[in-house]
């Protein structure tokens, strides 16, 4: 039997497992694929019932840190093309491979995919119940690049409007900021104050593509205040204004986080904008997830849709990936 028949595939927070044939076996576990902080498996055991399992690799080094899991799960059979989705699974512990049991009672035969659509992932301090447990993914990236900055102290001088010295005219309101910080965390606003341009002359910024609820984000990131619900709130203006003004931590913040949560209802914005901000490993992750995980074919009045709008050559770039799909099979 193929090696393949054992391997997950793995993407964002995804994972798909495709049986070709399970006539001659009655069980079959996967080879251990990667999900946050954990190994795991999926396996599968037919009796009078199909039961699906998943359960993280448990050793000594994370025995004390088991991960509490939220996800859905979804079986598509070729045959009838029949979809089976699991009601899903919130907040659960999982230690072995008793704690999340999928009992299907419908008969499958032929070729089926397994998914599992992980929503998050948490951990406790320790299995004794101490601490409150926390989501390995809600923070991370932005806490760590924000700190990084040096620029949280500055928080108060904005939100108190302390010694501010230009307006930012977004598109439907003003905030009052400081040059100086400005200068320091982007070159195009830096250059904006060196030469004898009306932002100098008028201490005026205007940035009129941006709402004022952004332009705030925007500026919390800059002086290092922002809270994470705002940041995925805004992500998008934000990337947008990352690239226009040149703040380079902030444009992979926005990429690593898009990273994180692609899913049908955001993978054709998310290939957009990776395509318009030049970001090849989001572009490719997108790609992969349309064609390699056949999610392409779930949302087609969708995709249909961006047919008509999606710049040519980015079009050109997704049916190559399909063609190249093809070639594999």
């Amino acid at each position: 039997m193929s090696d393949n028949a054992y391997r997950v595939e793995t993407t964002s927070r995804l994972a798909q497992w495709r049986i070709d044939n399970l006539a001659s076996c009655t069980y079959r576990k996967s080879d251990p694929f990667r999900m946050g902080n954990w190994n795991w498996h999926l396996s599968i055991e037919k009796n009078r019932m199909l039961f699906v399992k998943l359960y993280p690799v448990i050793s000594n080094l994370n025995k004390d840190h088991p991960p509490i899991a939220s996800f859905f799960a979804r079986v598509r059979s070729s045959l009838g093309e029949r979809t089976l989705i699991h009601p899903g699974i919130i907040d659960k512990q999982l230690k072995n491979n008793d704690d999340f049991v999928w009992a299907i009672e419908t008969p499958l035969a032929g070729k089926f995919v397994i998914d599992v659509e992980f929503l998050d992932l948490k951990t406790t301090p320790s299995t004794d119940g101490g601490g409150e447990p926390s989501s390995i993914w809600a923070k991370g990236f932005i806490d760590v690049r924000s700190s990084l900055t040096g620029l949280s102290s500055l928080g108060r001088m904005l939100s108190e409007d302390i010694h501010t010295d230009i307006t930012i005219n977004a598109s439907d309101g003003s905030i009052r900021s400081h040059r100086a910080v400005l200068a320091t965390r982007s070159p195009v606003f830096r250059s904006m104050f060196s030469h004898n341009l009306k932002e100098k002359e008028l201490s005026t910024i205007d940035i009129s593509d941006m709402s004022i609820e952004s332009c705030q984000a925007f500026l919390n990131y800059i002086y290092g205040c922002i809270e994470h619900e705002d940041f995925l709130t805004h992500r998008l203006a934000l990337l947008r204004a990352a690239d226009k003004y040149d703040v380079v931590d902030l444009k992979e913040a926005c990429h690593d986080s898009l990273l994180e949560d692609i899913d049908a209802k955001n993978v054709l914005e998310r290939l957009q904008n990776a395509y318009l901000y030049r970001l090849p490993i989001l572009k490719s992750c997108c790609l992969r997830y349309l064609v390699n995980f056949g999610k392409i074919f779930d949302i087609r009045d969708e995709f249909n849709a961006f047919l008509k709008y999606a710049d040519r050559e980015l079009i050109t770039e997704v049916f190559q990936e399909v063609l190249a799909a093809w070639k594999g099979f």
